[in-house]
């Protein structure tokens, strides 16, 4: 097989087409400031207007609680570290889970080297956090929860709307890492009593290097970047207009191929997962069977080296990773797996495979057909294996 079957679309998507149309003309017609006072500066303040307003529509919210950023990994540490530096005269308590993305763990690590005390909730088997866990950490000090929407890794959707009801009832702060789950997922940040929600564009076939963070209106929160008055005072620096536009238009695109969507990857999803655990022995499935994202397939593989496996999918034409992008190159385990319960032999034989519109069955048939080759030949090379099947053979 010569085509590439990309199945990392976790990490990245592909740009869109009709997204690199519209952003374009904002490299070379439409190329004015935003903030100048003459009409080629107002095409493109007109430009960031519309693609805020459209982002603000399927979220439920205001436009001017959308600000535009550089991308995921800065919403989530504007909303921490902003909150917790207004709020700390409340307290300094937040809270958070063990599988979080790095984004938020690492600048938690930040804020408890600045006398924050962070509480790092558990998680179930299948990646959940527990609610009555949850309401039991809340204290008085305790000035924000911090829950992703759905684990970039496993692929497996918290109770988002209960939290928000949780924090809701005891006046915390609620924020949200969405950056998996937006656009992928219908989301309402009413309905989900959210008061913060992170999100970037190039996991929805947008661009990279732009994305947002809504921030309800009432929140005071400090500037993230000092300087000019752009979006609204709270993060100087002259607008990305061709990103922005880009964001817009992939986000206007997503929402409305989200149904159709959703029904194909979760079928395909499905047909994947039963594949696997059919045809490969020793095998499992990471994360919630049913409360996970549409295109998310996660799998464990006993006696397997998950970097080794993913050199031959390479060989094979195929992408996959065995964990966040963001953390590609460690010899660490992954802290997701861990948290669920993986004993460390079993959580580096892991391999994440991330659906889009475009794979098709014959893509999943391939790869399965070269996991199940790939495996075998390893377990063959190892002497764990032999040892595991001799001792069963005598049972």
């Amino acid at each position: 097989m010569n085509k590439i079957i990309y199945l990392d679309n976790a990490a990245t998507t592909k740009t869109a087409p009709e997204v690199v149309d519209a952003m374009l003309p904002y490299f070379t017609e439409h190329y004015g400031n935003p903030s100048s006072i003459y009409s080629l500066g107002s095409e493109s303040k007109k430009a960031v207007t519309e693609a805020r307003e459209t982002i603000a529509s399927f979220l439920g919210c205001k436009t001017n609680e959308i600000y535009f950023t550089a991308g995921g990994s800065e919403s989530d540490n504007w909303a921490l570290k902003a909150a917790a530096e207004a709020y700390k005269s409340k307290g300094k308590h937040i809270i958070t889970s063990k599988i979080e993305h790095h984004a938020i763990l690492h600048t938690c690590e930040y804020l408890e080297a600045q006398g924050y005390e962070i509480t790092y909730l558990d998680v179930d088997e299948n990646g959940r956090i527990n609610l009555e866990q949850l309401e039991k950490s809340i204290r008085e000090d305790t000035i924000l929860i911090s829950v992703m929407f759905a684990n970039n890794e496993i692929g497996t959707i918290e109770p988002i709307k209960e939290i928000g009801e949780i924090a809701k009832k005891h006046n915390v702060i609620f924020h949200t890492d969405a950056v998996q789950a937006f656009g992928q997922v219908p989301i309402n940040v009413d309905e989900y009593h959210i008061d913060m929600l992170s999100a970037s564009g190039h996991k929805l076939n947008g661009p990279k290097g732009i994305g947002f963070l809504y921030i309800r209106t009432g929140l005071k929160l400090r500037s993230f970047v000092h300087g000019g008055q752009q979006e609204r005072g709270r993060r100087a620096g002259t607008e990305n207009v061709p990103g922005i536009v880009g964001l817009g238009a992939a986000v206007k695109r997503a929402f409305a191929i989200m149904d159709e969507k959703t029904v194909k990857e979760i079928e395909l999803r499905d047909y994947f997962i039963q594949k696997l655990e059919t045809e490969i022995e020793y095998c499992w499935l990471n994360g919630d069977r049913i409360n996970r994202l549409p295109n998310n397939v996660h799998f464990g593989f006993e006696f397997v080296e998950g970097e080794s496996l993913l050199i031959k999918l390479d060989m094979a034409g195929i992408c996959a990773s065995s964990g966040s992008a963001c953390t590609s190159g460690s010899l660490d385990p992954s802290h997701v797996l861990l948290a669920i319960g993986l004993p460390h032999e079993r959580a580096h034989g892991s391999l994440r495979l991330t659906l889009s519109e475009e794979t098709t069955k014959e893509d999943v048939d391939y790869t399965v057909s070269v996991i199940k080759e790939t495996v075998e030949y390893m377990r063959n090379m190892s002497p764990l294996y032999e040892d595991f099947i001799k001792k069963n053979k005598k049972k």
